[in-house]
């Protein structure tokens, strides 16, 4: 983990209402709130979103929730979206991987956050033939 405890940043199925929200964070966060994530754009998936990064954009920002996982819950927490997310550090043909990235809030305020981008050929294989998730929001499409 590299010994950084950082908050998620979350775009699909993990955001609040989402299929996997409950169970892998519902109870387990200190606090959460809206951000987006600039530089990123978002790509439709089999019932779930890949976020991708797009440096060359200026205009991209995908949107999501900042999750601050609560005392004593961390390391839980990080294990089982490293478990969702199919990320295992260092490991060739991961699904996703894990990186830091600074997340915008509502207030201006940058915030350094996990983020699980779709994985260098996967990445490249959206930016060709994926399709755009409209708005690069998951909840609002």
């Amino acid at each position: 983990m590299n010994g950084r405890r950082l908050p998620f940043f979350v775009y699909g199925t993990l955001r609040p209402g989402g299929r996997h929200h409950g169970w892998a964070l519902a109870g387990r966060t200190a606090a959460q709130q809206p951000a987006r994530l600039p530089g990123v754009v978002l790509y439709e998936g089999p019932g779930f979103p890949y976020a991708v990064p797009a440096p060359e954009d200026p205009r991209a920002q995908a949107h999501g929730e900042l999750i601050h996982p609560a005392p004593g819950h961390y390391e839980t927490v990080l294990k089982d979206l490293d478990h969702l997310e199919g990320y295992l550090p260092g490991a060739p043909g991961n699904h996703y991987e894990r990186m830091a990235m600074p997340a915008l809030t509502p207030d201006g305020g940058r915030i350094d956050a996990w983020v699980y981008v779709a994985a260098g050929p996967l990445a490249a294989r959206l930016r060709r033939d994926g399709r755009r998730v409209p708005g690069d929001d998951w909840t609002a499409a």
